[in-house]
């Protein structure tokens, strides 16, 4: 447990919340959303500070991050605990276990019992070693994945700090509800981010994330024009937010910040809550991806099955492969990696690649 920076003292020993876009007011003795960020005499702490799940080699294509250094690996980690309750998480167990243990207890000490939850499925770990890590293990940088990052701001925060000073990259896999205070907090560290944009309807985001979705708008554009490298992925729901006209107004959105933003179409599989839902046909992802391409978009990708045609980078000026993909075998064949720009026309192309 780790005294937070993030965070503002309220009346009557209560604390309001900044690592998120929900601002939780929480009571003494009291978690909020999240369930990680924890009220004692007026003072937040972080629950989750240097309790780490994962810790893997992932390739960078895996975030998805498609135009950010191809083909490097990165450190990945994350804790328990999020800010969001999507019915369709894959990674449940450890983003919302602890929300579902928070609403069972009774008489029993609420600090004690998440504490002890969460390093029974974590590894205690430093920032220190955390980098070393990824050094010895030729990691290009880290990712802070797996769960929202926003709930453990203090703790990214000081991993990438320490990143930055070994010449290693950061990057954020993110649902996109930070706040303002956590984006100010960690921008000067963050190179890139994959921020989910779940639907474009208020509906969606309260009945299945249990979320909204207007600081998740808000985000994209405003990660994007601070210059750090922005991809956005959509995970299409049969039944759900899979709507042809929803799927334009995702598209005309992303393109009215840039039609430089790549757009990851991913294929939803059963999962948590959703196990009734079925898996998403390929029609309807070759559809998301067609409405992109008319739209205007320069870079759309399909996810979470194979295609490498359409998970290859295009030119947007020549239509030439720059980049070819065959699950996360990846090969730069027409992108001139130094100058960010494709070979045979000189087209500059979105994003980071020498």
């Amino acid at each position: 447990m780790k005294l937070a920076k993030l965070y503002q003292p309220l009346s009557g020993k209560r604390a309001r919340c900044l690592a998120c876009s929900w601002y939780c007011q929480i009571a003494p003795n009291q978690v909020g959303i999240c369930a990680t960020r924890y009220n004692k005499n007026g003072k937040l702490y972080s629950l989750v500070y240097g309790e780490a799940i994962g810790l893997h080699l992932d390739p960078v294509e895996k975030k998805p991050l498609y135009h950010f250094y191809p083909g490097e690996r990165l450190l990945s980690f994350g804790t328990v605990g999020c800010n969001f309750g999507c019915l369709f998480c894959q990674n449940w167990e450890m983003s919302n276990e602890i929300k579902n243990l928070k609403l069972k207890i009774k008489n029993l000490s609420l600090k004690k019992t998440l504490v002890d939850f969460t390093q029974s499925i974590s590894k205690k770990i430093t920032p220190k070693k955390i980098i070393e890590m990824a050094v010895k293990n030729g990691a290009k940088g880290i990712a802070y994945t797996y769960n929202e990052p926003a709930i453990f701001v203090e703790f990214a925060h000081d991993c990438m700090v320490l990143a930055k000073k070994k010449g290693l990259v950061n990057v954020f896999v993110s649902n996109g509800f930070e706040s303002k205070e956590t984006f100010d907090y960690i921008k000067d560290y963050l190179d890139g981010i994959n921020i989910d944009l779940k639907s474009f309807r208020q509906e969606f985001y309260q009945k299945i994330c249990l979320a909204k979705i207007e600081p998740v708008k808000e985000n994209i554009k405003r990660y994007f024009q601070a210059g750090i490298e922005t991809e956005v992925t959509t995970l299409i729901i049969p039944g759900r937010n899979d709507d042809s006209k929803e799927l334009e107004e995702i598209a005309k959105f992303l393109f009215s910040i840039s039609p430089d933003l790549p757009w990851h179409i991913s294929a939803f599989y059963p999962a948590y809550k959703m196990l009734d839902v079925p898996p998403t046909p390929i029609e309807k992802l070759i559809e998301a991806y067609e409405i992109g391409k008319k739209v205007g978009l320069h870079y759309i990708y399909v996810g979470n099955v194979y295609d490498p045609d359409r998970s290859a980078t295009y030119c947007p000026k020549c239509r030439r492969v720059l980049i070819q993909r065959e699950g996360y075998q990846v090969k730069a064949i027409g992108l001139d990696k130094e100058k960010s720009v494709c070979r045979y026309c000189k087209e500059k192309i979105y994003g980071r690649f020498n």
